[in-house]
């Protein structure tokens, strides 16, 4: 029976290295499962109180280590980063593989980061964050009952030459997350300037709307109460409000226009939102 550690090593000899394009004029690319559920923790502080959501079919559970804590919003920017290079290079023509090989320049470059020691430690704690928060899902199940269960990065490294020169980082995705990116109907191109909306319910709404919202000419609503509950928000319902009371005040979501209807019969209150005509952006 072979190790643990060379089950690993055995996966990574078995997966063709892909070494990641120049990515600089890349329409950054988002998995719609992830944009419509649960996944991260939306603080900026360590969260270590599991995500559990259920819907329907649909069972959800993240959780983190006391060490690192969950993956955050910010962390899956490194996810959106590898979408972005697996669908362009099946576009291109090009044989993509889970096993990534690429920089810390070229990731924070591109998720609009900056690219200082500090940039490089925190790339390395995201790292870190989402190779150690586990995810446990029923999405994508067929029977709804089984649940698929993998971390966001299996494993990475990073890697030197003989003379310890950096050359660079290795990381292995799942299976599960390569998979719905490789099917371009579960994929859409988000707005670059989603990388500079600084809040944590804030790039979660966006994501949400921009899944949800798409093109439709009269945009969508939700309840309050409902997104609260889609967010995994570890906040109380009446801060989760205030602070999409805010968000809607500032209108800082590239793209889309948002509103609130209120109800007061039912004590209710609906954010809706709509795609903003190009013509009409500043």
């Amino acid at each position: 029976m072979s190790s643990p550690s060379g089950q690993v090593l055995q996966q990574r000899e078995q997966l063709d290295l892909f070494r990641a394009l120049p990515g600089e004029d890349m329409a950054p690319r988002d998995a719609q499962d992830l944009m419509a559920y649960p996944f991260f923790s939306l603080a900026k502080s360590r969260r270590t109180a599991p995500i559990d959501f259920r819907s329907g079919n649909i069972t959800i559970r993240v959780e983190g280590t006391q060490e690192h804590g969950i993956a955050t919003i910010w962390d899956a920017d490194i996810l959106i980063w590898a979408a972005s290079q697996i669908v362009e290079a099946k576009d291109a023509g090009i044989q993509p593989s889970r096993r990534m090989q690429t920089t810390p320049y070229e990731i924070l470059r591109f998720i609009g980061r900056g690219v200082s020691l500090r940039d490089y430690q925190r790339l390395k704690a995201a790292l870190d964050r989402l190779q150690s928060t586990t995810v446990a899902t029923s999405i994508r199940e067929t029977t709804g009952r089984r649940l698929h269960r993998f971390s966001w990065i299996n494993e990475w490294k990073e890697l030197a030459d003989a003379g310890g020169k950096p050359q660079g980082i290795e990381l292995i995705l799942p299976d599960w997350f390569y998979s719905a990116v490789l099917d371009a109907a579960l994929v859409l191109t988000i707005d670059p300037a989603y990388f500079r909306l600084t809040g944590g319910i804030e790039r979660w709404l966006y994501r949400l709307v921009r899944k949800h919202g798409g093109r439709q000419e009269h945009g969508w609503q939700f309840d309050f109460r409902h997104l609260h509950r889609k967010s995994g928000s570890g906040t109380r319902f009446s801060d989760f409000a205030y602070d999409l009371r805010i968000l809607i005040a500032k209108q800082s979501l590239p793209g889309y226009e948002l509103g609130i209807v209120r109800i007061p019969e039912d004590d209710m209150e609906l954010l809706t939102f709509r795609p903003v005509p190009l013509a009409a952006r500043g």
